[in-house]
């Protein structure tokens, strides 16, 4: 039995499409008004309602044959619907129930994420150490007595107690910082948006929304990087500081370690810096300027910009205004804060030492980011004998450089000019200047290992190498003499006759393995000292006789602080010289002092050196050892212009002996009367013939005067008691006899 088409029969869309005016639903029984099977539009039953195949058309079949299996049917409606004649259905109903799993399980994941965050947190921020107040970067050099001598670095205040800080004081920073700091639990969501709101709607500077306590957090603990990992961090820290600490407890290690300019860390240091008060002192007007100069502190501070400091001085109180921490009669009664420049303190002795010795410093501290005390070998007795001795010494205009350590390398000394505030130039580190004759310690050290001793005898005359003529500097030559007197007279013929006979190779191997890394020339003047090398390393070669080994490195920092030194290890063990050099370059460097050039710098105890002077007397020097100090002296022009009349015999000598004599703590008997270097003996009466044939030969006509009347006539010698001395006797007339006697 053929049903009639159904309205809106989903099974088949394609019959819909073709009855282009569907026929409307006949009128339904009104007596039985359940009959789901006139109402359903989509029957259970999938043939039993088909029309006959011959009424549908083929390609309706065919159509229907490869279209998609029809919809589900929609959940049953046992309402008004079906009264209405919508659709129903007689299967059972399944009901889907609500989960609440997935709100368990992020609950969940929230647990464990903040836990690997803490794990994560606790590995990159050193919370061990957050209950330790911060310091900002800084290097205390201490002497070899323990004494601090410079500090490199953050000026750093005391801390202060914020509980115990004046009202005003503490309201300044909160009202301009963090004005909800005492409402909230380590970061203020308002803050935050109110930040957020005026960077997105303004063009002016950039706002931050961070807390005293999160500054607190990134100043302690973190670095400056904008990132969102450091970000993070800072909230957590911030969390984790206001768990453990007091408000006012947060607020005092703030204004202790917050960065006020001028290189002025903490707000006691800040406050004797710029009004000479201590931190509980300040008044409102100056309490408002420091707490305005936190924001920017480099560009605000008050010595180099005092109109930005005081506009940012008005925005504080404004802020205070607003906060209702300061009414506006007082406001107004507040005057713009006026600076009282602290007495800034002379530097501690050791200037010239501690630029040296910082860059070792920071290398065996590694990355410096707290304040570090490092002990150096400069001994504070030794530097001042040192610039005491500079200021002895009546320069003109040269400068002046003196070095001064311990056999094995230990710098206990060091002065790089007259006067480093109108010059920082290390003089002793920094320069290279000619040696001149102190490098002929390195020619004759180059003889002694050919197998020459000090009494060798050797030639000085003048000689001719290629186009090059040296001359003694005085201009004597005394012929054939041992290499003893050559060096103690400083010959620079003897030492450009060597250079040429041992090479110049062997001369540079000897100075390298002494410890002179500066270039050196290749030909035979660089026994003359013309290549150009640093005070201190050449005093260094000095001190590899005095120390019996080679090479001596000199060193800033105590034992301690250098036994991580991977260049000394990669360098290996000195290694000694032999008892036969060792000997003969010790009786070299003490015939100087005892006759040669250096005797200017005779000392009451053993005393070793030699002088050296370059040409034009452009640079002069005496390098030598005593009671175990080696102390280098040099003198000269920064310009290098020449120097008349200068010579390392001279000042440069007697400097290394002040120097010594108070280092030493030396009782200097008084000097004894000179010699010539060659042992020439003048006595009265060659002086009195001199004088006479001086006379005789100028032309100036002489007589003889008699008494006057009434005086007696001296007694001639001949008439005196006892048999003339005509020693003793100025004999003009016979000039032929001071021949006799030489």
């Amino acid at each position: 039995m053929a049903r009639d088409p159904i309205p809106n029969d989903v099974r088949f869309p394609l019959r819909r499409q073709a009855d282009s005016q569907p026929e409307p639903p006949a009128p339904r029984p009104e007596a039985k008004l359940w009959k789901p099977r006139a109402a359903r539009p989509e029957p259970l039953e999938l043939t039993g309602g088909l029309p006959p195949p011959e009424a549908e058309p083929v390609l309706q079949r065919v159509r229907r044959a490869v279209s998609p299996p029809p919809p589900p049917p929609p959940p049953p409606n046992y309402g008004e619907a079906a009264l209405a004649g919508g659709y129903t259905t007689n299967l059972p109903v399944a009901y889907r129930k609500r989960s609440w799993k997935w709100l368990t399980r992020s609950i969940a994941a929230f647990v464990v994420l903040f836990i690997v965050a803490v794990g994560w947190l606790a590995l990159t921020a050193p919370l061990s150490k957050s209950l330790q107040p911060p310091a900002p970067p800084s290097i205390t050099l201490l002497s070899a007595e323990g004494k601090a001598i410079a500090r490199r670095g953050a000026v750093i205040g005391a801390p202060v107690d914020a509980a115990k800080l004046p009202k005003h004081v503490r309201d300044a920073f909160v009202a301009i910082e963090d004005r909800r700091f005492y409402g909230h639990m380590g970061i203020d969501p308002r803050g935050i948006m109110r930040a957020f709101v005026h960077n997105v709607t303004s063009d002016d500077r950039s706002q931050g929304g961070s807390t005293i306590t999160q500054q607190l957090a990134k100043n302690a603990f973190l670095s400056s990087d904008r990132t969102a990992t450091r970000k993070f961090q800072e909230v957590l820290i911030a969390f984790w500081l206001e768990g453990w600490l007091s408000k006012d407890e947060i607020l005092s290690r703030y204004l202790s370690n917050v960065y006020f300019g001028d290189n002025v860390y903490g707000l006691s240091a800040a406050s004797q810096h710029y009004f000479s008060c201590d931190a509980d002192a300040l008044t409102i007007s100056q309490a408002t300027l420091l707490a305005g100069l936190v924001q920017a502190p480099s560009r605000l501070a008050p010595t180099g910009n005092l109109k930005g400091a005081r506009d940012r001085q008005r925005l504080v109180i404004a802020a205070m205004v607003s906060a209702g921490l300061l009414t506006k009669g007082e406001a107004a009664r507040v005057r713009p804060a006026v600076l009282k420049l602290g007495k800034t303190r002379e530097l501690p002795n050791g200037t010239y030492f501690a630029d040296w010795v910082l860059p070792q410093a920071r290398d065996r501290a590694g990355e410096v980011a707290t304040e570090q005390t490092v002990e150096t070998t400069l001994e504070i007795a030794a530097q001042q004998a040192a610039e005491r001795a500079v200021k002895n010494a009546g320069l003109n205009r040269s400068q002046v450089a003196i070095v001064a350590m311990r056999p094995d390398g230990r710098v206990i000394a060091m002065v790089g000019g007259r006067n480093y505030s109108q010059s920082t130039f290390n003089r002793a580190t920094q320069a290279r200047r000619q040696p001149g004759s102190t490098f002929k310690l390195f020619v004759y050290l180059a003889a002694l290992r050919a197998g020459m001793t000090p009494d060798t005898v050797v030639d000085d005359s003048p000689v001719q190498i290629g186009d090059w003529k040296p001359a003694n500097s005085d201009g004597r030559y005394a012929g054939r003499i041992s290499l003893r007197q050559a060096f103690a007279k400083s010959s620079n013929v003897v030492a450009a006759r060597l250079t040429q006979q041992l090479g110049v190779a062997r001369v540079t191997q000897a100075a390298r393995d002494l410890g002179i890394s500066t270039p050196i020339g290749n030909d035979a003047s660089v026994g003359l000292g013309t290549s150009t090398v640093s005070l201190l390393e050449l005093t260094a070669a000095y001190a590899a006789v005095a120390n019996g080994s080679y090479p001596v490195r000199p060193q800033g920092l105590s034992d301690d602080e250098a036994a991580s030194d991977w260049l000394a290890r990669r360098l290996g063990a000195p290694q000694r010289f032999s008892t036969r050099q060792l000997d003969q370059l010790r009786e070299l460097l003490s015939s100087v002092v005892q006759s040669g050039t250096g005797r200017g710098a005779a000392l009451p105890i053993p005393a070793f050196g030699k002088t050296g002077t370059t040409q034009d007397n452009r640079d002069a020097l005496f390098i030598g050892y005593a009671g175990g100090i080696v102390t280098g002296v040099w003198l000269g022009n920064d310009d290098n212009s020449p120097n008349p009349g200068l010579s390392g015999s001279g000042l440069p000598a007697r400097v290394w002996r002040d120097f010594m004599t108070r280092a030493l703590n030396l009782r200097i008997p008084p000097p004894e009367p000179t010699t010539e270097p060659d042992n020439f003996v003048i006595d009265l009466e060659d002086v009195v013939n001199g004088v006479g044939a001086f006379i005789d030969g100028s032309g100036i006509e002489t007589e003889i005067l008699r008494p006057r009347d009434g005086e007696e006539e001296p007694i001639a010698p001949e008439d005196e008691e006892g048999p003339p001395d005509d020693r003793n006797i100025p004999d003009r007339r016979f000039p032929e006899r001071r021949d006799e006697r030489r």
